[in-house]
């Protein structure tokens, strides 16, 4: 996997594609539309933040790339890759249990606050790409 060089694109499949976390200097994108919405991404190695419809969705802190983001009824789902190992904040519904996958496995049970975010770790400096899934319970 590698950097999204135009900070965010739509994948082939559908999904949405962002962060560059190999850039010293902050950059932005507004105004992208995909499937009726419009994105804003910012993105450097100190952080990387989507918004939808100028709605938090994302924030990695340090900065990171993530491909295939896709959501579902359940959840959403996403590959995430970056330099270090990287606190994930996403937002979901408000007050509802979700279990998180890393790789595929079990990570944890997480209880979103009443702003429906959820924040967890990444382990990323001994892997190329790790796949996140995050469903509701």
């Amino acid at each position: 996997m590698s950097v999204v060089k135009e900070l965010i694109r739509t994948e082939n499949d559908g999904s949405i594609s962002f962060g560059n976390y190999e850039l010293d200097t902050k950059s932005k994108l507004s105004d992208f539309e995909h499937d009726g919405d419009m994105y804003k991404v910012k993105t450097f190695k100190e952080i990387t933040k989507l918004e939808r419809n100028e709605m938090f969705v994302y924030e990695s802190v340090p900065g990171t790339t993530v491909t295939g983001l896709t959501y579902s009824e359940k959840g959403i789902a996403f590959q995430v890759e970056g330099s270090e190992d990287a606190q994930i904040t996403v937002e979901l519904e408000a007050d509802t249990a979700y279990e998180i996958f890393i790789n595929g496995e079990l990570a944890d049970q997480i209880l979103t606050n009443l702003g429906g975010k959820l924040s967890f770790s990444v382990e990323l400096e001994q892997a190329s790409d790790v796949a996140v899934r995050i469903e509701k319970q």
